[in-house]
């Protein structure tokens, strides 16, 4: 069988396309998360040349990318829907360059022994990468994010995305290693290393699934509302009407009021409006100052308003303020973590020439803070829209005493995509990883309540003007993820670091002790 597969480049090509794309085809709105590791393993095999070895290091990148190609392309599109496909194949090429990496990194190490665990901790030391750099980095497409509902999930809560997607990875080197030893009828210590590096992972996350916070953990419960007023159109002039998106949050919080004076629902004691519910800033224009009040006065609760708040430099600011009804602004989350290309553009002048959309993206400048606002005596860790993305964000609201959070999201700009659903399942991994409850609060959709296992209680449908109302859990306890912070990507990529020397020691070593025939052939 693996003469036929390894029989030529182009078919190994075909395989390693397929591998990325069975990533992809794990990701949410999909229930398929146990297709992720079955791609890792196609991968695999194509990298080891199923089991065979002797793949050159261009070749393992080469892919590699091609690989990150199937993922990242179809997963991505999002990113085009209003723009024209340019941005959005550009950056798929350039995200897929990372994961050409992994490639070239698990070709070397791949002959060391316990080959699974330093494949699986390369991915690990890449997915870092991509997350780091360039400009701040992207995160989107992590394996971690795709599992939002599989067996792995409560692993999050010991080390955060990072231990998930190594351990995804993982599941995946050790499926390759195993099928490559049945295929060859080898049942030694390798085999049984791949099978304990497949089900392992799977057997400490079902241990560790019956200690996850619920619901009905926490030290009390609060009653939250989440309002998704939705917008007048979808697309990037989805605020060209300011004011009726305004509006459209006030009426959905005044009609949710209503409800709550009938006795049908349960008072709020806090009240979460989306990203750009009030993109007129509400400290400087006195009519949206007005509606904001009026709408926190008949609910008779302090709300966390999205709003655009204006510099005096005439740069922009992404915000979350809480707003008290009469006592008006209270405490703000000024978004740490600004999208490039989209609420700022970086080397303008360069990339103006590559689409006429360039100049649309937004002068915003990154704000301060711990990531934490006080709304009705609660301390709320917030995370706008790409905020989530970035594990930081979360791990310093929950240090500085965030028992409860929140993601306010605008996806208006997106369209009737999976980008809304890809970062719910976000905000679910977040749930897990520090057990606190989330609360996401979108202009267009999906809004939902996910609790702190990372199941979503209630979510509304996309373009409808919605309420969402929930007892939620306040916790003052921390996961391990949370206290360990970023510490276990830390040790995996040091440890495949550590392998990649180890590697390059052994290839010298070999080459050293080949003839210059056999040396040129490597």
């Amino acid at each position: 069988m693996s003469a036929v597969l390894t029989g030529s480049a182009w078919l190994r090509s075909l395989y390693a396309a397929a591998g990325g794309f069975l990533i992809f085809a794990g990701f949410p709105p999909r229930p398929l998360w146990f297709l992720a590791p079955v791609g890792i393993a196609l991968l695999t095999c194509v990298l080891t040349n199923f089991g065979r070895g002797g793949l050159r290091l261009r070749a393992g990148f080469g892919y590699g990318y091609l690989a990150g190609l199937g993922f990242l392309v179809p997963l991505l599109p999002w990113i085009g829907v209003f723009v024209g496909a340019v941005p959005w194949i550009a950056l798929a090429a350039v995200e897929s360059l990372f994961i050409g990496l992994f490639g070239l990194l698990a070709v070397l190490v791949a002959r060391l022994p316990w080959a699974p665990l330093w494949i699986a901790a390369t991915w690990t030391l890449t997915e870092w990468l991509r997350s780091s750099v360039p400009f701040g980095g992207f995160p989107w497409g992590r394996l971690a994010f795709g599992q939002s509902e599989g067996w792995l999930l409560p692993l999050a809560s010991i080390g955060g995305a990072p231990l998930l997607s190594f351990a995804v990875a993982l599941t995946g080197t050790g499926l390759a290693a195993g099928v490559v030893a049945v295929a060859a009828k080898r049942w030694d210590r390798g085999f049984f290393g791949a099978v304990a590096a497949a089900i392992v992972p799977v057997i400490v996350a079902l241990v560790v699934s019956p200690f996850l916070a619920t619901m009905d953990s926490g030290d009390r419960t609060i009653t939250v509302a989440a309002i998704q007023g939705s917008v007048p159109r979808l697309g990037l002039d989805f605020n060209s009407q300011r004011k009726q998106v305004l509006d459209n949050h006030v009426t959905e919080t005044v009609k949710l009021a209503a409800e709550v004076d009938a006795g049908r629902v349960d008072q709020p004691d806090v009240v979460i409006w989306p990203e750009n519910a009030s993109d007129i800033d509400p400290l400087r224009n006195a009519d949206a100052a007005a509606d904001i009040t009026r709408a926190s006065e008949a609910i008779g609760a302090p709300i966390l308003v999205g709003t655009v708040l204006v510099n005096a430099d005439r740069t922009t600011t992404n915000s979350v303020i809480v707003w008290d009804g009469a006592n008006g602004p209270q405490e703000q989350h000024d978004k740490k973590i600004i999208q490039p290309f989209g609420e700022y553009l970086p080397y303008r002048s360069f990339f103006r020439n590559f689409s006429s959309y360039a100049d649309r993206a937004g002068n915003f400048v990154p704000g301060e803070g711990n990531g934490v606002v006080h709304a009705a005596g609660v301390p709320i860790g917030v995370a706008t829209c790409y905020e989530v993305a970035f594990d930081r964000a979360f791990q310093e609201s929950v240090r500085n005493g965030a028992q409860l959070l929140a993601v306010p999201t605008n996806n208006a700009t997106f369209g009737d995509t999976e980008m809304t659903y890809q970062q719910l399942a976000m905000s679910r991994v977040r749930a897990v990883e520090h057990g606190r409850a989330v609360v996401v609060a979108a202009t267009s959709g999906v809004s939902a309540i996910i609790a702190p296992d990372g199941a979503v209680t209630s979510q509304t449908d996309l373009f409808v003007p919605a309420a969402l109302v929930a007892k939620v859990p306040l916790s003052t306890s921390s996961t391990l993820a949370t206290r360990v912070g970023p510490a276990p990507e830390i040790v995996l990529s040091i440890i495949a670091v550590g392998a990649i020397a180890m590697a390059l020691v052994a290839r010298r070593r070999d080459r050293a002790e080949q003839s210059p025939e056999e040396t040129a052939a490597i």
